[in-house]
């Protein structure tokens, strides 16, 4: 996947599209990013110990990887990630627009 855990990603598809936030996880084997913000959910929950009260809570679903696109941060524009090996042998990502390393 080329896109990882704490990445500002844009949605590009789909309800929330255009909406921004940072990714609290990634999901390899379903291709999905848990993105703060995106797609929020709301679950009924009954009375528990740990939460006398119950209600609605609200939370972050996952949503399919293919659905959101990395921002850049050095232009702050969404754009595809290529990969680039340094002469040290790392492998890093790179922004397709501005050719600016991703990684920190």
């Amino acid at each position: 996947m080329r896109i990882k855990k704490g990445d500002t990603v844009e949605v590009i598809t789909g309800k929330d599209k255009g909406k921004r936030g940072e990714v609290l996880s990634v999901i390899p084997k379903k291709d999905r990013v848990i993105v703060e913000g995106v797609n929020i959910v709301h679950r009924h929950m009954s009375p528990t110990q740990d939460m006398p009260q119950g209600g609605i809570i609200e939370n972050e679903a996952p949503i399919h990887a293919s659905n959101v696109q990395l921002v850049c941060p050095r232009c702050d524009e969404r754009s595809r990630v290529g990969a680039e090996y340094l002469d040290d042998g790392t492998k890093v990502r790179k922004c397709k627009k501005c050719d600016e390393i991703v990684d920190k």
